[in-house]
């Protein structure tokens, strides 16, 4: 087996540095954050709101979270650009999925929020 290049030893330690700096903040779940939301439990104008990542992916594109309001799930999605966005607001970007369920509890105006059908 031939020995690795110098560009390869290079991108291998450009990983690994890349992961060492990255892993503190992926494993902080009490604060979400754009690039890696953790879990949230709070209530907001009344409303008991709730998140956290869920294994196996999104419904679209692998986003694996899962937020809920009053208990019921508010469907989220994250977009390419590392904004989120809910099934009620739909069309106004937000950077978290905490930000997501605030911007739907406004939304809603004391609506009860009715589960959405994922296909």
């Amino acid at each position: 087996m031939p020995e690795p290049s110098r560009r390869h030893a290079l991108a291998v330690a450009a990983a690994l540095a890349t992961t060492a700096a990255v892993a503190p903040r992926a494993a902080a779940h009490d604060h979400p954050t754009p690039g890696a939301p953790g879990t949230f439990d709070e209530v907001y104008k009344g409303r008991r709101i709730q998140g956290r990542p869920v294994a196996g992916g999104g419904h679209h594109h692998g986003a694996g979270y899962a937020v809920f309001i009053d208990g019921a799930e508010l469907h989220v999605m994250r977009n390419a650009d590392g904004s989120w966005i809910s099934v009620v607001s739909h069309y106004d970007p937000v950077p978290t999925p905490l930000a997501a369920a605030r911007a739907a509890v406004d939304e809603l105006r004391g609506a009860r929020l009715v589960p959405f059908p994922a296909n």
